[in-house]
């Protein structure tokens, strides 16, 4: 199971994108947090799938082995010490979509996924706050972690790798002692859904999915962030997915299961967009369904800008994503196949 955890974080979360070598040098950075202002009180108690986590005063170097969390962390005014990479070769594994939250500060030192976690690097950078929350942490992994700093693991009763932005984002904020704010961030967010949802009522009640060509057809469940993406913007799932996906995130599909595909809009994350393009649309299963046929389908790419937003899923990416997806989504499930759907 760990195995497939490091495959799933490195790997099928993203359609096998590869981790860049960790290029950063070991130097300490002197300082992981911006001044705080309006910090709640301390200590807080955050519980998750091993247990609560007592954090007993404002976290000064924080190191995220979640794969998102410095998101939610710029997005409140602090800056991590260090992040862990998850795809993408950025400086500091911060986004596009998240420099303007990092302004002119340092950024994180990267520690690399490829072969899980780097409990070495990760003690040598003295954290006091640890943060899980978007990963598939094993309780062996918790209990190496937690004897180094405070660990804030994935929630309890979810999916590893299934947390979605609104829970990841409180979470956060309670664990550096922003509640508040971190709460105005997924109101303002969630008013940005709605306001989507009012411009675009003929989503509601269509049938989406995501996909991507990962040893054939993997498809995104109902527990993994990307299709709750589609939920709140009023989709819905194609019935039949969690009996494919079960206790998992996403799953692949047999031949027989194709059928799943058919929805009335389907969003494809792929390595290579032109090539995987042609290559889905040439395998004779999928090119007799109706959302080929009548051009349901989009794709994204996993490295550009979108396919990456598409993936991360928070409330620094999602305005973004918000912005350039949606209107490929409008154009895809218009009813009219001569609609092109044009590439953000």
């Amino acid at each position: 199971m760990r195995l497939f955890n490091t495959l799933a974080a490195a790997g099928l979360l993203l359609a096998l994108t590869a981790c860049g070598p960790n290029n950063n040098d070991d130097s300490l950075p002197e300082s992981g947090t911006s001044a705080s202002a309006g910090v709640d009180a301390f200590p807080v108690s955050v519980p998750h799938k091993f247990g609560t986590t007592e954090i007993k005063a404002e976290p000064k170097r924080i190191v995220t082995v979640g794969l998102v969390e410095q998101d939610a962390l710029l997005a409140l005014g602090v800056v991590p010490t260090a992040t862990t990479e998850w795809f993408g070769e950025k400086p500091g594994a911060i986004w596009p979509w998240a420099e303007a939250a990092l302004g002119s500060a340092p950024k994180p030192q990267v520690l690399t996924f490829t072969d899980g976690i780097q409990f070495e690097k990760v003690a040598a950078l003295r954290p006091d706050l640890i943060l899980a929350v978007y990963s598939g942490l094993t309780s062996e992994d918790y209990a190496k972690l937690s004897k180094m700093a405070p660990t804030v693991a994935q929630p309890k009763g979810q999916v590893d790798y299934g947390v979605g932005w609104q829970e990841l984002t409180r979470t956060v904020g309670v664990s550096v002692g922003r509640k508040a704010q971190a709460e105005k961030l997924v109101t303002d967010t969630e008013a940005r859904f709605a306001e989507v949802k009012r411009e675009h009522p003929e989503f509601a009640g269509k049938t989406g999915l995501m996909a991507t060509t990962y040893e054939g057809y993997w498809v995104y469940g109902t527990q993994d962030p990307r299709g709750r993406l589609l939920t709140d913007l009023g989709f819905t799932l194609p019935a039949g997915l969690d009996e494919v996906t079960g206790k998992e995130f996403g799953a692949n599909l047999s031949k027989e299961r194709t059928d799943l595909l058919d929805t009335d809009l389907l969003v494809w994350i792929v390595d290579k967009y032109d090539a995987d393009k042609a290559k889905v649309q040439a395998d004779p299963l999928y090119a007799k369904l109706k959302v080929k046929t009548e051009a349901r389908d989009l794709y994204v790419e996993n490295l550009e800008q979108v396919g990456a937003a598409t993936s991360f899923i928070s409330v620094l990416s999602l305005p973004y994503l918000l912005d350039k997806l949606v209107p490929q989504m409008a154009a895809a499930v218009d009813g009219n196949p001569s609609t092109a759907v044009q590439r953000a």
